[in-house]
């Protein structure tokens, strides 16, 4: 049997003489993600010099992964700075000169940012039909109208009615369904096709919101979540430039990879443990008896702390509390993290020898004419590509290539994920052929694409607010144990950050370093008479 190992620069209490005596507290950060780098960073640039940061994978940055592929980086993840002003990813990005080759195409101040704001993006059928410009651009007004009111319930405190089931999805195809069959000035045909891109919407919708559907999303909480002031931009070097630059300031010893945590065992709860260890390790040190958490990682080794700030996703959070944590979370804790939502948003990048679009189209939207009528957005498994909601053409292609990114959300793209590549190459061809009318469409010559929702560290993309959550879940879900009004143990012992803890900011890269820095100076107000 694999012997634990516990290392042996242990620290206190935190609250007993050795801090008195100006002991540096021990500080590790579990996740080295945009939310970890930052509060290491912040932590560091403090005066704190006790902190490590543990990463499960072989690489930093959690749901940042820009990958290079010739001359041409994709992100698999994080793809926009959303909003500029009081924006800190975005002054990092604008002080550090990494927006000097962002485009004037690649600023776009739209609420559903593509790659280019330039050009038109093509509605098209699954019968080979273009939608024509003036059906779509009525009816992006029309479901643009009846988005500004799902924002109301929250904004302006209306109260939700009973049929909308409190669902952005419900109350949305309701309300849109019924002001398309009302109009006396469409016909029959294109009262159906308006009825058909209310599906394809709420794809693109659930896609942003990174749920199954947009019916399991809160139309009472929709609201809540802020929009930065400012263009949306795209970094051209990459999004994991932000990474870099978070962690520049942090000594490579600081952070370990390749070191998944298998349980943090809080409140001494693993004190009985230490002594049974001890009565085999004469060359324990007696400090390490003492300790408030120790981190248990995966390679067996037990690491002492005063605080620990775990940065870990929703989803991991949601398949591993029961584990991960020792004594188990206070039931409110459970609670917060079971009623709010996350799920998968994937990207599918398919590179072509030469374009097959035309050189004004900067999008390919998938309106499926048979779900005119529809109210699920389920899909048996076979039929997964049905819940791809469009392709975005990169732009410049001097940049890119000719490459166009496929967009897919929820249990599908689960589906997708355990597809090989050529299966889901050859699919999306299809797709393309089918809704362009143009069976001529060759194979793509490279195909790369995410898998956020399978991978054991991220189980999902970022999170939401689901029907029957609310702000006071993410309070909650953010709040440090042991909670000090219930408690005369030493405080903050185990902390939380990452964008599922950020109220306003969820589900963005801004949030997830807001999260962090938020911890971190909980921590330094903490301890600021040791720092002076």
């Amino acid at each position: 049997m694999q012997s634990c190992e516990i290392s042996a620069d242990s620290t206190d209490d935190p609250l007993s003489s050795g801090l008195r005596r100006k002991r540096q507290p021990r500080i590790v950060v579990i996740g080295a993600g945009l939310a970890g780098l930052s509060a290491a960073k912040a932590l560091l640039e403090s005066g704190f010099t006790d902190v490590t940061v543990l990463e499960a994978t072989d690489r930093i940055g959690g749901r940042v992964q820009s990958v290079q592929l010739g001359h041409a980086t994709f992100e698999l993840g994080a793809t926009w700075i959303h909003g500029s002003h009081g924006n800190p990813v975005y002054h990092l990005a604008e002080d550090n000169g990494l927006l000097e080759e962002t485009t004037d195409s690649e600023r776009s101040v739209g609420r559903i940012s593509l790659y280019s704001k330039n050009g038109v993006a093509y509605h098209l059928t699954n019968n080979g039909q273009r939608i024509p410009k003036d059906v779509v651009e009525e009816f992006s007004d029309l479901y643009n109208e009846v988005y500004n009111l799902t924002q109301e319930f929250f904004q302006r405190g209306k109260p939700v009615n009973a049929e909308s089931q409190n669902s952005v999805g419900v109350f949305t195809r309701d309300v849109v369904r019924k002001r398309v069959k009302a109009d006396p000035d469409d016909t029959e045909a294109v009262k159906r096709l308006k009825l058909a891109m209310i599906q394809q919407y709420l794809k693109v919708e659930s896609c942003e919101s990174s749920s199954h559907s947009m019916d399991e999303v809160s139309l009472s909480e929709f609201g809540e979540w802020t929009e930065i002031p400012g263009a949306h931009h795209v970094i051209p070097c990459g999004f994991i430039k932000i990474v870099e630059i978070l962690a520049r300031s942090i000594p490579k010893s600081v952070i370990q990879l390749r070191k998944p945590v298998k349980c943090i065992h809080w409140n001494q709860s693993v004190s009985k443990e230490i002594e049974r260890v001890a009565d085999h390790n004469s060359d324990l040190p007696e400090e390490n008896k003492g300790s408030n958490v120790f981190v248990e990682c995966e390679d067996c080794e037990f690491i002492p702390a005063d605080h620990v700030i775990v940065t870990v996703s929703l989803g991991v959070l949601k398949k591993r509390h029961e584990s991960l944590f020792h004594p188990r979370l206070p039931e409110e804790k459970v609670m917060a993290i079971e009623k709010l939502g996350i799920n998968t948003t994937d990207k599918i990048f398919l590179e072509f020898e030469e374009p097959f679009w035309s050189s004004e189209c900067n999008s390919i939207q998938f309106v499926w004419e048979d779900e005119a009528e529809s109210e699920s957005l389920t899909y048996p498994e076979e039929l997964w590509y049905k819940k791809i909601c469009s392709f975005d053409v990169l732009y410049p292609p001097e940049r890119y290539g000719h490459v166009l990114s496929g967009w897919i959300c929820g249990e599908e793209a689960l589906i997708m994920e355990k597809c090989d590549d050529e299966t889901v190459a050859e699919t999306c061809t299809e797709m393309l052929r089918k809704f362009t009318g143009n069976p001529n469409i060759p194979k793509p010559r490279r195909i790369l694409r995410s898998s956020w929702g399978s991978n054991p560290y991220f189980r999902g993309s970022y999170s939401y607010t689901q029907v029957g959550s609310s702000g006071a879940d993410v309070e909650k879900l953010a709040k440090p144990l042991p909670y000090a009004e219930s408690s005369k143990a030493p405080p903050m012992q185990v902390m939380f950050s990452g964008e599922a803890t950020h109220r306003k900011y969820y589900s963005t890269t801004h949030g997830a370093v807001l999260s962090g820095q938020r911890e971190a100076a909980r921590l330094i107000e903490m301890y600021q008479d040791l720092l002076q």
